[in-house]
């Protein structure tokens, strides 16, 4: 049986968000899908797997609605569902930047760039290219030249532009994300806070890697995605690896979460070095008494002092 995977977003009002995400809860649990999807008073953002059938069905139902008029769906063919369970929750924003006084993208936003005007945004000289994902998102993939903003949180990137901005206000911006939604935003945050020439990749990453024209050229890595799949190929024309394995720097593709569960922290690791350091990124989070790795292996004691010994020879390396 033939799935996919749905990634969307609509800046539009729901009145009611609490009463929405029940009944579209039902309804999504009806045709049998899985995934997570945000509502706010300011509109949905969602990421759903199902079948064939079950998706072509949502799509409709979603633009049959009038407050979703015009809503646009990144499809993404795949062997089965890409997440286990399905969640509908209402939050405050449909994607936090948790700003005091808030931006509306439908009032606000920068210019929308096609893949093929983005392309030539990356080719030119007087471009500021920043990317509006978080800092492991970019680490696994990027466009070639972009900048990579230090935080972990999307809240934080205006933090980031604020201790920034002197390098970047008489420059023109461009930014881009994996489906569009926080550039939205972001874009608009910028407009706001003095920036005169802002522009923004529509449709996001995504649309870019299967635009007929451009073929996720500039691209360098893999897309990284919030669901089981991880990761994503975009670039059809000369793909590179980027990521580089946390222990030993080589080119790596494949992430982890640290097995220790307070720190939960996502590496890029090999196979080899998962097993060989207990699927922790320290020697601390290795130790940790609830280290998943060790109990889900059922690492005996002797074992996991061995493998401890690995990280003194890392050090001393």
């Amino acid at each position: 049986m033939d799935y996919r995977v749905l990634l969307y977003y609509k800046y539009t009002t729901l009145d009611d968000p609490e009463t929405f995400a029940t009944e579209h809860l039902e309804f999504c649990k009806d045709l049998e899908l899985k995934g997570r999807i945000l509502v706010s008073t300011e509109g949905i953002n969602g990421t759903v797997s199902g079948t064939v059938e079950a998706t072509d069905k949502y799509m409709e139902q979603l633009k049959s609605d009038d407050r979703f008029k015009g809503i646009t769906f990144k499809v993404d063919e795949a062997e089965g569902h890409a997440f286990k369970k399905m969640h509908v929750r209402p939050r405050e924003e449909i994607v936090a930047l948790d700003l005091e006084d808030d931006v509306d993208p439908r009032e606000l936003t920068g210019n929308y760039l096609s893949p093929k005007e983005f392309r030539e945004a990356l080719l030119s000289d007087d471009t500021v290219v920043i990317d509006a994902r978080n800092d492991y998102e970019y680490d696994l993939g990027h466009f070639r030249g972009s900048v990579r903003p230090d935080i972990t949180r999307f809240r934080d990137l205006p933090d980031w532009i604020k201790e920034n901005k002197e390098q970047f206000m008489d420059k023109k911006i461009v930014t881009y994300c994996t489906g569009g939604i926080r550039c939205e935003k972001f874009s608009g945050y910028l407009l706001k806070e003095g920036f005169e020439d802002v522009g923004q990749l529509e449709g996001g990453i995504a649309t870019y890697g299967k635009d007929p024209e451009v073929k996720g050229e500039l691209w360098d890595g893999k897309m990284y995605v919030f669901d089981e799949r991880i990761s994503v190929e975009v670039n059809q024309v000369d793909k590179t690896v980027v990521g580089k394995e946390w222990f030993d720097g080589t080119p790596c593709e494949r992430y982890i979460n640290c097995s220790n569960p307070e720190c939960n922290k996502q590496i890029l690791v090999s196979e080899k070095n998962e097993e060989r350091y207990l699927g922790a990124c320290t020697h601390e989070c290795a130790t940790h008494e609830n280290n998943r790795y060790v109990k889900k292996h059922d690492i005996s004691e002797e074992e996991k002092a061995a493998r401890l010994e690995n990280f003194k020879n890392l050090v001393s390396q």
